[in-house]
Order: C-alpha cells, then structure tokens, then sequence
C-alpha cells in the first residue's frame, strides 16, 4: 500500500495521476499570472499635473500610441539624468514613433515645489504629473526610482525597468518599436 498526501491506495497509477494533476494545476496558475502581467492595465490612482488639474493614471494614454510613464524625484541624480538623456531625443522619438512621455515626480513636502523650476530649467518638454504619496509607483510594482513603465497603444503595461545606466535610454525606443510593429 502506498500513502501519499494522506491518500492511500494500492494502485501506484493512481499517484502518477496525482501528481501530473498537481504539475498540470501549478502550470496552469503560472500562465495566469502571466497572462494577467501581460494583460495589466494602468491602476487608478489620482494625481496632480504640474499645473495643479487632477488627474487619473488609468486615463493616461497616447491616442493609441505606446508611452512611458518614468518616475522621478528631484533629488535623484540618475533620474534627472534619465529625463535629461531622453529629453535630447525626445522630438526624434516623437516625430519616428508617436511616442509621449509622462514624468511623475514623487517629490514631498517643500521638494514639491522644485518639481516645476526643476523642469523649466532643463526644458522638459514633458507631461509632469505629482505622486507625492507615491501612490501609483506603490501601485505598478515600483521600489526605487528611477522606475520606467513602457505602456502599449491600449493602455497594456509591456514593461517596468528600475535603475538608470547612461544609454539605458536607448533600449527604451527599441521597446516602443517593437510595440509598434506589432
């Protein structure tokens, strides 16, 4: 007599059958979870733009063109060294893929009122919005900043990327030219 599991039986096909079920249910549960990271929309979270209009992520889009949604602080060096990288090429990205480009400031407190001379001095021409709470950054799986979020044409998330290495820049149009042709 075999036991396993609390189950006995004296037919060993039995177990075989067991565990082959078993495996079949954990890789069934890993291909949801993948397909639902695929398929993960943007959470709704409130925000502010720099201007002061409340704003809600899950409305964040690109008239059906991929974008980026990068998380800053002023305070951050590599972040502010991200931003200032893509800010070089941001009208080529722009006029080869359509690509738009939402920075979201996690600053607090008094450092919120850096966010905007911060921009204006290095002439981001991007869509700057607070998370002063870090509410959608908690919200997307995001740690530490600088944390980039590439978003396809329907409001999918197609990556995250944490950390900045000079360059890093560089994978991120190769990214939206894939989501592109597809």
């Amino acid at each position: 007599m075999i036991i396993f599991a609390g189950l006995r039986s004296n037919n060993p096909k039995f177990y075989s059958i067991l565990i082959m079920n078993r495996i079949y249910a954990i890789l069934f549960v890993c291909l949801l979870v993948g397909v639902n990271f695929a398929q993960a929309q943007l959470p709704s979270v409130t925000l502010k733009s720099i201007d002061g209009t409340t704003v809600k992520s899950d409305t964040l889009n690109n008239d059906g063109k991929p974008f980026i949604i990068d998380f800053f602080a002023t305070w951050c060096k590599p972040c502010n060294r991200e931003l200032s990288a893509i800010a070089e090429v941001y009208d080529e990205w722009q006029e080869e893929t359509g690509v738009k480009i939402y920075a979201v400031s996690i600053d607090q407190g008094q450092n919120i009122n850096k966010v905007k001379p911060l921009v204006d001095q290095n002439e981001w021409e991007y869509d700057v919005l607070l998370d002063p709470n870090s509410e959608l950054l908690k919200a997307m799986g995001g740690q530490m900043i600088p944390f980039v979020v590439v978003v396809d044409g329907n409001g999918n998330i197609a990556s995250k990327h944490s950390g900045y290495t000079d360059g890093a820049e560089n994978e991120l149009l190769d990214e939206v030219r894939k989501l592109l042709a597809k």
